[in-house]
């Protein structure tokens, strides 16, 4: 849960630089960026959606029930938000108040990636250990014999 809510975090953080971007841009600027058709639909507010214009959908959410699964889609994710991060750092070189919280978040993903990798090796590790059973109810009925 830590690091869903600190990826929330991220989406606000990321939300608040658009929309402080774009909250004073005329309708002249707003289409020369090709933003026209955001605009018609949301104004200067900020709207999670993917840089294609898909909005933002749970569906895009992995869980499959299993451990390794889970924390190797977590993995995932950690480096394309990394790789996004540098994209957008690239896009935005010449504006230094956007590129600072942009290389800030871009090293959280990148110690999201190690927590995860860390807990994915504990995992590993925990299901390569040996398991004992005993079958207690033999033990009891011939201990007592």
């Amino acid at each position: 849960m830590i690091f869903g809510t600190e990826e929330l975090a991220h989406l606000e953080m990321v939300g608040t630089i658009v929309h402080q971007l774009t909250k004073n841009a005329s309708i002249e600027e707003i289409e020369a960026a090709g933003l026209g058709a955001y605009y018609t639909d949301h104004g200067v507010d900020v709207y999670p959606q993917s840089a294609a214009g898909m909005p933002f959908s749970a569906s895009v959410l992995a869980c499959k029930g299993d451990a390794i699964a889970n924390l190797q889609e977590d993995l995932a994710a950690e480096q394309k938000a990394r790789a996004t991060y540098e994209k957008l750092i690239d896009l935005c070189r010449d504006n230094p108040d956007v590129v600072d919280p942009l290389k800030f978040l871009r090293e959280r993903e990148v110690v999201h990636f190690q927590r995860f990798g860390e807990a994915l090796r504990g995992v590993q590790d925990k299901l390569a250990e040996k398991k004992f059973y005993m079958n207690c109810d033999n033990m009891n009925t011939n201990m007592y014999k």
